[in-house]
């Protein structure tokens, strides 16, 4: 996998990218407001689902109403985070913070698909509930926490304190991040 994104690295467009005075920082700011859009609509579905804000109104109102928006602002948000990772492919790939942000994205969208699965199932039943089942509630609160450690992680990011280029550090490190550490480089 690393010959492949080393390969990435070199190609005409992600050294484009990377070397751009404006179009990096644009896609970065896209992401960034994509994140926005997606979350905010994402929280306002959540948190209705744990009962804590528009009570009254059903759920599948809320899902309606909200969910194309987060549709929307998680396409915006994929396709610039491929750019990102395209402009910068080999540092994104070693950091321990992109492999936890990817882990917490599969994460994500498991409990995302679980829940959806569920709700299309047993909703009528539980639609104009103020408050739903604890199930529900359960992937909710599951959906809030992996999207902050997403957040989070993808803030880290930026952060060179784990980088493969930055030797000695523990094996963990080095085996979690995927850094080749030549056996003279070692600790």
């Amino acid at each position: 996998m690393l010959a492949l994104i080393e390969w990435l690295a070199q190609t005409p467009g992600s050294i484009a990218l990377v070397e751009s005075l404006y179009v990096y920082g644009i896609v970065e700011s896209f992401h960034v407001v994509a994140l926005g859009l997606f979350l905010g609509t994402l929280a306002v579905v959540d948190f209705r689902l744990l009962g804590w804000m528009f009570r009254q109104t059903p759920v599948s109102e809320i899902t309606a109403r909200f969910l194309p928006w987060t549709a929307a602002g998680f396409v915006i948000m994929v396709v610039t985070g491929l750019l990102l990772f395209y402009a910068i492919p080999i540092r994104t790939y070693q950091s321990i913070w992109f492999r936890t942000k990817v882990l917490l994205l599969v994460v994500a969208g498991i409990n995302a698909w679980l829940l959806h699965r569920r709700m299309a199932r047993d909703r009528p039943t539980w639609d104009k509930d103020p408050a739903p089942p604890l199930g529900v509630k359960i992937a909710a609160m599951l959906s809030i926490g992996t999207w902050i450690g997403v957040i989070i992680m993808g803030r880290m990011i930026a952060y060179n304190w784990f980088d493969c280029d930055r030797q000695p550090q523990s094996d963990f490190i080095n085996w979690a991040a995927g850094c080749v550490v030549a056996l003279s480089d070692a600790p």
